[in-house]
């Protein structure tokens, strides 16, 4: 049972647990009539200390959608965390009017801390550089909808490796199948972090800084921008922001059954000359996140269809 649970990264469910989700997401996708009520009554805090427009969008539209209701903020300067009120302090004042919560925030580890602190569920939205596990779900499902299964598979991640937490979470996640190959494509400034490569079997991963090259053999390409707000330097952002652009040039070097992921927002990372192309599915992923979340949302309430 996952009632109760807290996800601050992908670890904290096991497989079995990540298909329960899986197959309650399904469900929903296929009808979402069924579910219009129950959360009746339920509350949901979003916590956002840090800018969204996905992951809160989807959280709130799937908290509306199974029937419950939503308190919180998206900017801590109106909360009393501007006044100087603590983490602590504030996770337990909220677990005194909500029965979920979401949290986002720009330092790593801020999330876990907060768990410690509530029995209230606590969902990580996004943790600085560290992890972004509702990504990862919205990843996943994606990755069973268009492969059926998720084993054999030659996964690229390409462009921010050093600060791109959702390609961290996603990676760490994908660890855990059968036969799952990884090409990290970056620059050398950007690349996979050693704690995320310790932890992937010897032969595992490629690392190279050639797009062109590799395309071709990817099965999925997970592209990401280069995050301007997690550098210090404006000119090393600068010379960087654009060293990965996939184009019609480029997709003419991928398999027709490729796909093309992104968890958005995108800068110039992927040209919109390829929305068009069905292998680019950015846009329906961002969608599988509102139902994956709807799923992850009942079960951490432990509530289910009357």
């Amino acid at each position: 049972m996952l009632k109760g649970k807290h996800l601050i990264e992908p670890f904290d469910f096991s497989l079995e647990e990540l298909e329960q989700v899986f197959d309650l997401a399904d469900g929903i996708i296929l009808a979402p009539e069924n579910y219009l009520d129950v959360c009746k009554g339920k509350i949901l805090a979003t916590l956002f200390y840090e800018p969204s427009t996905r992951t809160r969008f989807s959280f709130e539209a799937a908290m509306q959608r199974l029937g419950g209701q939503i308190i919180g903020f998206d900017d801590p300067n109106t909360s009393s965390a501007a006044k100087g009120e603590s983490l602590s302090d504030t996770i337990r004042t909220i677990a005194c009017y909500a029965d979920v919560s979401v949290l986002r925030h720009p330092r790593e580890g801020t999330a876990k801390l907060a768990s410690k602190y509530t029995d209230m569920p606590v969902i990580n939205a996004g943790d600085g550089g560290h992890q972004h596990p509702t990504q990862t779900l919205t990843d996943l499902l994606t990755i069973r909808k268009y492969h059926k299964e998720i084993k054999n598979l030659t996964v690229g991640v390409c462009g921010d490796l050093k600060f791109g937490r959702t390609i961290h979470s996603l990676v760490k996640a994908l660890s855990r199948y059968e036969n799952i190959h990884f090409k990290m494509i970056s620059p050398e400034e950007l690349r996979m972090p050693k704690y995320i490569l310790e932890d992937l079997e010897d032969g595992s991963y490629e690392i190279t800084d050639n797009l062109e090259t590799s395309i071709g053999d990817v099965d999925i390409l997970y592209m990401s921008r280069v995050q301007r707000e997690r550098f210090v330097s404006e000119d090393e952002y600068q010379r960087l922001k654009d060293f990965f652009i996939l184009d019609k040039t480029k997709m003419e070097l991928a398999k027709e059954d490729m796909i093309v992921m992104h968890p958005l927002p995108r800068v110039n990372e992927i040209s919109k000359e390829i929305d068009s192309d069905k292998r680019c599915i950015y846009f329906e992923q961002a969608r599988f996140g509102m139902f994956v979340r709807m799923a992850l949302i009942m079960k951490l309430l432990g509530v289910a269809i009357a």
